[in-house]
């Protein structure tokens, strides 16, 4: 009984924390798939966690978080779509700009408010998203279900179909008629609402609040399982919950000696998800065939 209830504490863990990774991931997808490159999913679910834990713990409301957060990130989303798609700007600058833009506003403007080094006051009671169905919350379930709807919408619908003309042959897209900067905003868009849900969940079920920094490199590692995923939803969901078992275990053989070993330093343990990570793209991101026309500006042409 200890080693299958060890199984099944593991493998909860491994959905919980997969989640934030999931959706950074679609909403990588979404935006990659229609041409824009976007390196930002990090500032953009740090900036939704931190709205969302001020704006929870202002009206008392996990929900009231959520459009907070949601808020938050479409905000950063449409920054970068206005540098890389209107401006014709460097993508992965944009993308940058907006990681280190979202680092700093986040703690600053936590320390000014609230006084306590960045973070933002414990969420309690209707502030926090409790578990609905098997101890996880509705967000999982949001997020979980994001996964066939948008395998469905891109692969299925005329939206979809566009959407993904759009990142390989822009120009024949608007040839026939359809507005390329329209496509590539709207997949913005959507991707700037799914980081919100998942910095919401950061803040508001998997913790009790904001800390400074407390996305930890969960917006690149979804860039990892995007490219690992090869632009797809349902691999995407695969490579996410095997980042999230690799961080579940991690946290899980912190202080356990192994058999041979002993006791190995928490820093190596904390640094083996990362580690694997690396490995992972080493070994098959070089098969991976993003969209032709991602990271592309498009010019029209006249």
């Amino acid at each position: 009984m200890d080693a299958l209830s060890s199984v099944l504490v593991v493998l909860d863990s491994t959905l919980r924390l997969s989640i934030p990774l999931l959706c950074a991931c679609l909403a990588g997808l979404w935006s990659e798939r229609s041409g824009v490159v976007d390196i930002g999913l990090e500032g953009k679910l740090l900036a939704a966690a931190f709205a969302a834990g001020a704006a929870a713990h202002l009206t008392g409301s996990a929900w009231m978080g959520l459009l907070a957060g949601i808020g938050a990130s479409v905000a950063l989303a449409l920054v970068h779509g206005f540098a890389s798609i209107t401006q014709r700007g460097n993508q992965i600058v944009s993308g940058v700009a907006i990681n280190m833009l979202a680092a700093g506003l986040t703690a600053t403007i936590g320390n000014a408010w609230y006084g306590q080094g960045g973070r933002t006051p414990p969420l309690e009671g209707a502030g926090r998203f409790e578990g609905v169905l098997l101890g996880h919350s509705a967000l999982v379930y949001i997020a979980l279900a994001m996964v066939p709807v948008t395998a469905f919408v891109l692969a299925r619908t005329r939206f979809g179909l566009r959407l993904r003309a759009v990142g390989e042959k822009p120009a024949a897209v608007d040839t026939a008629g359809i507005s390329v900067t329209a496509l590539r905003y709207a997949a913005v868009v959507v991707a700037g609402v799914l980081c919100g849900l998942g910095g919401t969940y950061l803040a508001a079920a998997l913790s009790a609040g904001f800390l400074p920094g407390m996305t930890a490199g969960r917006g690149f590692i979804a860039l990892a399982a995007l490219i690992f995923a090869k632009w797809r939803a349902w691999p995407a969901l695969g490579a996410c919950l095997l980042f999230g078992f690799l961080e579940a275990m991690s946290i899980r053989l912190q202080g356990v000696p192994l058999p041979g070993i002993g006791e190995v330093p928490v820093q190596a343990i904390q640094a083996m998800p990362y580690v694997i990570t690396v490995l992972l793209l080493a070994g098959f991101g070089g098969r991976a065939i993003p969209p032709r026309a991602a990271g592309v500006p498009y010019v029209k042409e006249r």
